[in-house]
Formats: structure tokens, sequence, C-alpha cells
């Protein structure tokens, strides 16, 4: 299971990571969220030794949403050395997830 990041560990966890992280914007509510949660889970198991897998629930972390100017969920944002190098916005095939995340491991 995706490890869940918060307004109080986001920075620990994802900044400053040495590995690229693949973060996870959601809700509970939200079907789309929903929908690709299975294929999120099975990337971050896939390349669990490549990259660091996370979940972000906007509703309980508004912070970190509106620091990363989250407007749609889901919205998956792609990190590497700290920064923010590319991102998903909405449902997409588990491929187009895992094109991005390959792109940072090269």
């Amino acid at each position: 299971m995706a490890q869940a990041v918060n307004d109080a560990n986001f920075d620990e966890i994802v900044l400053k990571s040495d590995k690229p992280v693949i973060v996870d914007f959601w809700a509970e509510w939200c079907g789309p969220c929903r929908m690709i949660a299975p294929l999120i889970e099975q990337i971050g198991e896939a390349y669990s030794d490549k990259a660091l897998v996370v979940k972000c629930d906007v509703d309980t972390s508004p912070d970190i949403a509106r620091r990363f100017m989250i407007r749609n969920i889901p919205t998956v944002l792609y990190f590497k050395g700290g920064q923010v190098v590319d991102k998903q916005v909405g449902a997409a095939a588990k491929s187009a997830f895992e094109a991005k995340l390959t792109a940072l491991l090269q």
C-alpha cells in the first residue's frame, strides 16, 4: 500500500527523497481517484526499489494541495530532487503513469 503523506510529513518524505517520487493527490469522495488507486498501488509495488509512491488526501492536507496548486483531482505529481518535474491531471491508463515515471529513472 502506498505511504500516506500529509501537511506535517510531506517535505521530509517527498522533497528530501533520494529517489523519484510520485504523489497521488486524491480524496475519498472522488470517483476517478478511486479508479486509478489500484494502478498507483501496482506501480508503487513494481518500482519500490527505484521510486517512492505516496498518496496525499487533499481534504486532510489542504496546505500541501494549495502549495502545489492542485485544482483538480486526481492529480499525480512527479518529483525528482525535490522539484516537480511532471504531472498527470485526471484519470489515465497505467501505461501513462509508468511512462512518466520511466522517464525520470533515466
